[in-house]
């Protein structure tokens, strides 16, 4: 592999990154267009023609493509340099755009709700709006459930002040805040997700010491997090109360298009599974030479797990990986790191964090974390390239049908990285090297099964807490303990209780509960996975086409149809569960 950059190319996308005049000018066509979208929609009636139909729909897939490109793109800036001033300014007025088109969108759901159901099943036989009848359906099913379009569009644009505008003094915020640490005799300032990363160092006083400084900076600023999160959760309930859902769980289970009972039937696999992961966290204590695992210590690394391992290797090895299931994920991937899709330098200045984003008009995405030279690291980068293989998967579809939701979105990304881990783990000629690898792995299932479940059960307290009133910083701390303590069996010496002020998921506006999907996306994939095993490389083609069809059914029938089994059912659950199990059990007799 020739050598690789760090930085991802943004100038390829828009060129002059928050002072690019491309950008504005996409901008400014966006708002140009859905105007004259609106007012053409609000002439059309419940007798509207096939024509007009499929017009609408291709004016509002091409327009959906350019926002996503620049809000992608903005994105980008405002992860990559949070003192990016220009680019906060435009995250501003891409918020009021997104309020223009989805005052549109919500004129429009409601057209779609006043035609007659056999008139609308008249209208998708169209083999045009067939393609994205799935889509078509679920926008009108979701209108039917919300207010009349004015008060719609009047809560739609009182968030981009309100509701949204606090998840942005969010990222500001954290953006100003950094802690200093003594590290080889000298001091370091350290910026939040920098500070993070450094919980995986080898030396364990040196986690320590970033851990009590990381918990002290944001308890310095606990008051203020608090008042976000309170006004976000605040906003987000009235809007519930005025259309009449009861359930906080109801949102986030459309948006992920499950049902409730998949919901209760994984959690009650995971709790199955968990006396086994304190058993995995009694042993790693041992190898560590402490008596009990603190909150700092779940990502220590074991024994030669702490090399460091150079960012050209580390993408050479995933790229190797993921050629032994499918030369054509290998290929896509190292195109994807010799374009500069990818932005790992460990630097200042960065959000905490990694993700992928796709650029729907370029048919691209760019990958954005901070490499640290760990195992870990490595399988972040794999994780985050799985993302940008299904999009890649997607890339020629109408823009109706790569909406996946995020639970399914985990898919390819997790795939990704058990390939990748499992083949390091075979890689390692040394007995310490190997069980430090299967550790690494089995540090991914605490983090589902009980990390990301003490989120969730946080999350739903906090939500029946603001319901009665505002929730002070002490009682989110208190909240947070107490989730912590009981996701993870109480197994821990030390927890994190201003965990709800450092994970930037709880203040996500635009996806409600960023929990339980990443569980949901592990134990489907972790399945897939089992299955790819099972069949081999012929698994390849069968795999893609689970992906292609991941935005257009819901999760209980993407299983059915790809893998035969019933998500409502404890089976499926359990099986996945058990892989980590597995993995546990051999991890004990290998460090005995």
């Amino acid at each position: 592999m020739n050598r690789l950059s760090q930085n991802w190319d943004l100038e390829s996308i828009f060129p002059g990154g928050s002072s690019s005049p491309q950008l504005r000018q996409q901008m400014e066509e966006i708002k140009e267009r859905a105007a004259k979208l609106q007012q053409w929609a609000q002439s059309l009636t419940a007798e509207l023609s096939v024509e007009q139909f499929q017009q609408l729909i291709g004016e509002l897939q091409e327009i959906a493509m350019q926002f996503t490109q620049c809000s992608a793109f903005v994105g980008c800036l405002t992860s990559q340099n949070v003192h990016d001033a220009q680019a906060r300014l435009l995250e501003g007025d891409l918020g009021q755009i997104s309020a223009a088109l989805a005052a549109v969108q919500t004129g429009i759901d409601h057209l779609w709700v006043s035609i007659p159901e056999e008139r609308w099943q008249e209208l998708l036989q169209d083999p045009q709006l067939a393609e994205v009848e799935f889509y078509l359906n679920e926008r009108r099913e979701r209108a039917k459930l919300q207010m009349d379009p004015l008060r719609e569009n009047l809560a739609t644009d009182l968030a981009v002040d309100g509701y949204h505008a606090w998840s942005q003094l969010y990222y500001t915020l954290v953006g100003r805040m950094s802690i200093e640490v003594e590290k080889d005799g000298a001091l370091k300032k350290l910026s939040m997700g920098q500070a993070a990363n450094m919980l995986s160092d080898p030396n364990p006083e040196l986690r320590r010491q970033v851990f009590s400084k990381y918990e002290q900076a944001w308890t310095g600023e606990e008051e203020l997090f608090a008042s976000v999160l309170n006004h976000i959760a605040g906003f987000r309930l009235n809007l519930y109360k005025n259309r009449g859902w009861g359930d906080v769980l109801d949102e986030p289970l459309q948006i992920n298009r499950m049902q409730r009972d998949t919901l209760e039937a994984m959690w009650a696999a995971v709790q199955g599974g968990k006396p086994y992961l304190v058993k995995y966290l009694e042993r790693k204590a041992q190898l560590l030479g402490l008596d009990r695992i603190a909150w700092y210590d779940l990502n220590a690394p074991l024994g030669a797990a702490g090399k460091k391992i150079p960012f050209e290797e580390g993408a050479a090895f995933v790229v190797e990986q993921l050629g032994r299931f499918s030369p054509e994920i290998a290929e896509f991937t190292q195109k994807a790191l010799q374009s500069s899709w990818v932005e790992a330098e460990d630097r200042g200045g960065k959000r905490p964090g990694a993700f992928c984003t796709s650029f729907p008009v370029s048919k691209e995405s760019r990958v954005f974390m901070t490499y640290s030279g760990t195992m870990d690291s490595v399988g972040t980068l794999a994780h985050e390239l799985g993302h940008a293989y299904h999009g890649f998967v997607l890339k020629d579809e109408p823009m109706f049908r790569r909406r996946y939701a995020m639970n399914v979105a985990e898919t390819a990304s997790t795939f990704n990285e058990l390939l990748v881990v499992d083949g390091a783990i075979q890689a390692a000629a040394d007995p310490d090297e190997k069980l430090a690898m299967l550790e690494d792995k089995i540090g991914r299932g605490v983090a589902f099964f009980m990390d990301i479940h003490s989120r969730f059960l946080f999350e739903t307290r906090f939500y029946a807490a603001r319901q009665k009133s505002m929730v002070s910083a002490a009682e989110l701390s208190e909240l947070m303990l107490q989730a912590q303590k009981e996701a993870f069996l109480d197994c821990l010496k030390e927890y994190h209780p201003h965990f709800w002020a450092s994970k930037l998921h709880f203040y996500i506006t635009r996806t409600p509960f960023y929990n339980f999907p990443y569980t949901f996306g592990y134990l489907f994939s972790s399945g897939v996975y089992a299955r790819a095993k099972e069949e081999g490389t012929s698994f390849a083609g069968k795999y893609r086409a689970l992906l292609g069809d991941t935005a257009r059914m819901t999760v209980e029938d993407l299983a059915k149809k790809h893998l035969g089994v019933d998500l409502t059912k404890p089976d499926f659950w359990e099986d996945a569960v058990r892989l980590t199990v597995a993995d546990v059990q051999e991890f004990l007799r290998l460090s005995e």
